[in-house]
């Protein structure tokens, strides 16, 4: 893929605003009602702290446990109100208004939402796949190099943050809220960088996750090295499932020729569609939370139909 296309596209993301000021405590403000509950500035020892939110499905004081879905920019995922940048991006998904259609029709089991705030600029940092990194250095091309500068420029802390996740916030959750704590009762979900990072991370700690969602994977970052590093990382298909999706306008449009790539590597590594992995192209579709919503639906179905026999 060309360089320079590349280019183009990460300078969107470099120019994200900074978000807004994170309040230090480690307290609880509950929201319009005790389902949302948001962790101001939760401690970390691997990353900046940052807000957690917490969203509650009805019926969870009667619930013994539930199961888990982590997503990335958590700003976004509810109501829009805090989202990142107000010219694009300030329409939420609505996540809990859809998780209530879903399970008001749907004999599938409630699940807890877990959004978490990125922190403005450091979002490509930490969003960004670390590991095609010692890929992308081995090269020696001038091309390659152009790549690299770029890639540094801001620091790749997507391990440090998965770290985070895993060996802080994950047990956090289990302590606090009653959760089914098993790879196959937590999931992860995000869209365009953060469905870069839910790749990286199924693939990267496979024994706590066991679904990833991945809506508009911005996989014009570094050039597609991450594809590379998917050809010997994906998880196993026998305990693991993962949704890809795509629409056709807008920074979407980019996107179709490295899935068409990433889904032969899924058929290589014996994942099944339809069974343990999805790739959905909705014609029409831009790069934007309104059509985030209205496809998220998908990814629970599928993560969730048959946690009833689990």
């Amino acid at each position: 893929m060309k360089n320079a296309i590349i280019c183009g596209t990460l300078l969107m993301f470099f120019s994200c605003k900074e978000e807004l000021e994170i309040n230090q405590s480690h307290s609880q403000r509950k929201l319009n009602t005790d389902r949302f509950i948001i962790h101001k500035g939760f401690p970390s020892k691997n990353v900046d702290n940052r807000d957690i939110e917490v969203w509650l499905p009805n019926g969870y004081d009667s619930a013994l446990a539930l199961p888990v879905l982590y997503m990335f920019d958590g700003q976004n995922i509810f109501h829009g109100k805090r989202s990142w940048d107000k010219n694009q991006y300030n329409h939420g998904w609505q996540v809990d208004e859809t998780l209530d259609s879903i399970f008001d029709i749907e004999s599938i089991p409630k699940i807890i939402v877990v959004g978490i705030s990125h922190l403005g600029k450091k979002r490509y940092s930490e969003y960004t796949p670390a590991k095609p990194r010692s890929e992308i250095k081995s090269r020696k091309s001038k091309a390659d190099i152009g790549l690299l500068e770029v890639y540094d420029k801001h620091g790749i802390t997507s391990d440090k943050f998965l770290k985070f996740m895993v060996e802080e916030l994950k047990p956090f959750i289990d302590k606090n809220y009653k959760t089914k704590s098993g790879r196959n009762s937590t999931f992860l979900a995000g869209s365009s960088m953060g469905g870069l990072i839910s790749a990286y991370a199924i693939c990267e700690y496979p024994n706590v996750f066991g679904g990833a969602a991945c809506m508009s994977t911005h996989w014009p970052v570094m050039d597609g090295f991450f594809i590379e590093y998917l050809k010997s990382n994906l998880p196993n298909p026998l305990t693991h499932k993962i949704y890809f999706d795509y629409g056709t306008l807008g920074l979407d449009a980019e996107y179709e020729p490295y899935q068409l790539v990433v889904d032969s590597l899924m058929v290589l590594n014996g994942y099944e569609k339809n069974k343990n992995w999805i790739t959905k192209k909705f014609e029409g579709d831009h790069h934007h939370e309104d059509y985030w919503r209205r496809r998220f639906h998908h990814p629970i179905k599928f993560f969730l139909k048959k946690l009833n026999n689990i």
